[in-house]
């Protein structure tokens, strides 16, 4: 049954390519688990005391609280799946409950190192120079993903207008406008890539040297360069996702705006960033009020 949830979750739910690899990895592992531990070959005939086992097992093996979690949303969705196909007559995860984690902040770099970073970085010309100097722009200016960003083609960019049209989670598609200074530098990667790289036939703005479309660890390889000698303590592209946003509110931009930005599906994914606002007007005032 776990290929038929998998084939419901990519072809009906239309999860990411990274959710669906995520719950496949977490289903073998816990199938493997149940097999060893009980000689239970079936998932679906697993029970509450099999599944809390397996998490028990997790817990002392030192897998972190977000990541037990994740594995337990997995778990709830397979069985609710299983419920409603009536595999089985009842559900095994009713009882569990998820793990304890402390909030985090996202991750983020202050405006005027990343201003920094942008204006002041040293591009040395060339294809690769380029396309990581439009990367870390795009990345900034609108707040995509990085899957948005990779799979984002040349038609889905409009220079007149200043926006690019973004296909994100479950197919949802949003707008969102970048700066006029963004233009000249997707003018000029576009130039280079065409003299210098033979592009194949599939649209896609960001390719690699030979011309095929961009990968993620490539990506993710050229941000953690730029972003190592930067305020935030982590270096990633979501980073630049956090930081879009948080800037975003700090100049005062109201937070359904900066939801539809981020093509978050509630309010909650959102508010997350007011944290961070909050934390520098706590500064501001401790450093201004006569009484702090």
């Amino acid at each position: 049954m776990i290929d038929s949830f998998l084939k419901y979750l990519q072809f009906e739910k239309r999860v990411s390519r990274h959710t669906l690899l995520a719950y496949k990895t977490d289903l073998q592992q816990f199938s493997a688990f149940i097999q060893t531990t009980f000689a239970e070959f079936k998932p679906e005939a697993a029970d509450y005391g099999m599944i809390r086992s397996w998490i028990i097992n997790l817990v002392e093996g030192k897998i972190e609280a977000l990541s037990v979690n994740r594995k337990i949303a997995c778990l709830r969705s397979f069985y609710k799946f299983l419920l409603r196909q009536e595999c089985i007559s009842k559900d095994p995860m009713l009882k569990i409950k998820g793990l304890k984690t402390k909030k985090q902040l996202p991750s983020f770099v202050k405006e005027g190192d990343m201003i920094a970073l942008l204006d002041h970085s040293e591009f040395n010309g060339g294809f690769r120079s380029i396309r990581e100097k439009l990367v870390l722009e795009l990345f900034y200016a609108t707040g995509i993903r990085l899957s948005e960003l990779i799979s984002l083609k040349e038609n889905q960019i409009d220079l007149r207008n200043q926006t690019i049209k973004v296909i994100g989670k479950r197919n949802k598609e949003r707008v969102i406008p970048f700066s006029k200074g963004i233009v000249p530098i997707i003018n000029e990667y576009i130039s280079i890539r065409n003299k210098e790289i033979e592009v194949k036939d599939h649209g896609f703005l960001f390719v690699t040297d030979k011309g095929e479309p961009c990968y993620p660890m490539l990506i993710y390889r050229s941000i953690k360069t730029y972003l190592k000698n930067t305020s935030s303590e982590k270096q990633s592209p979501h980073v630049l996702r956090h930081t879009y946003a948080t800037h975003l509110l700090n100049k005062g931009a109201e937070i359904n705006a900066v939801k539809d930005l981020l093509g978050h599906s509630s309010l909650a994914a959102t508010q997350v960033y007011t944290h961070n606002s909050m934390e520098k007007l706590k500064k501001v005032f401790d450093q201004a009020h006569p009484k702090a």
